[in-house]
């Protein structure tokens, strides 16, 4: 079988056999079209395949400077393919049955915004607001609706795409419960618990009424379609330049700090994992390494030790 013909075969089954998220699906397309073009091997036989030539593409990954990161994941993707094509018994043995592949990713602690950054942004935002004289300008309507996401994101430790993904079905104004639709499709359910959110939201949907019935979708544009991560990303940037904060903000950051804070708060790091919506809790625990940092912090700080001055006394 032409690698070509393998590889579609291999996207049919992920879609409809394995039913992977459209998220997932889209970054197996990338990561298989590229090895498709490498040395433009559409027309070779899969079996021609060996482990001298799965080396010589982990090898120009590397070359490429990609991230540690994105080339575990195009490797894991083509092993995955690999495993694929031995089990249905097109290739007699998988090729990484013979390749002993070991990447390290460098951990990195999840960076977060001080509790003080956000109030600052958030300060200035609400200020914003009440300075609207015409409240009827589309200008104040997307102000609302910014706001409302970095809310969100604060208030929940959502992703972005999980925000950008919530539904008017999804969320119930009396309660303040939203059904999160998270990675690999697991549902699980986190509240807006602050009356001040809670306001901001009611005044967003008597706002967007309308909009929000064209598609359904809870956040949108100015045309009724659903808002785009790239598009949060580009309004919270706006928003740190103009709030004064001298540092690049993301999406993300939001959920670390949602987390860290949480920590330092003493909230049960289980409770935290189920927030956040981890599967593992290894994964949750290095907001543990992150709050290491804060408790330097208080042990510098607070402990009486550091004021004993012994050689005088």
């Amino acid at each position: 079988m032409q690698l070509a013909e393998a590889i579609k075969n291999f996207k049919f089954h992920c879609e409809y056999e394995k039913n992977l998220s459209q998220k997932t699906l889209q970054a197996y397309n990338i990561d298989l079209n590229q090895f498709e073009e490498y040395k433009d091997y559409r027309s070779v036989d899969v079996n021609e395949l060996d482990k001298f030539f799965i080396k010589d593409y982990i090898q120009r990954l590397y070359q490429s400077e990609y991230q540690v990161k994105t080339i575990k994941r195009k490797i894991a993707v083509l092993k995955a393919f690999f495993t694929y094509l031995e089990f249905d018994e097109i290739i007699l043995v998988s090729p990484f049955r013979k390749i002993n592949v070991q990447i390290k990713e460098p951990k990195r602690l999840p960076q977060t915004i001080e509790l003080k950054e956000i109030r600052k942004m958030l300060k200035f935002l609400y200020k914003a607001k009440d300075s609207f004289i015409n409240k009827d300008i589309y200008s104040y309507k997307a102000l609302v609706r910014d706001m409302l996401i970095i809310e969100i994101l604060f208030s929940t430790g959502m992703r972005v795409s999980e925000v950008c993904n919530i539904t008017k079905y999804n969320i119930s104004l009396q309660t303040g419960i939203i059904k999160i639709k998270g990675k690999g499709d697991k549902e699980r359910i986190i509240q807006i618990c602050d009356s001040e959110v809670k306001k901001l939201l009611k005044e967003y949907l008597a706002l967007y009424n309308k909009l929000i019935e064209k598609n359904q979708y809870l956040l949108v544009n100015r045309l009724g379609n659903q808002i785009s991560e790239q598009s949060v990303r580009l309004m919270i940037k706006k928003y740190q330049k103009l709030s004064g904060i001298d540092k690049h903000i993301t999406p993300h950051m939001f959920r670390h700090s949602f987390a860290t804070l949480l920590l330092e708060e003493g909230v049960d790091i289980r409770y935290i994992q189920h927030m956040l919506g981890h599967s593992s809790i290894s994964t949750t625990q290095i907001y543990t390494q992150v709050n290491m940092k804060q408790q330097k912090k208080i042990l510098n700080t607070k402990h009486p030790r550091r004021h004993f001055n012994l050689l005088d006394e």
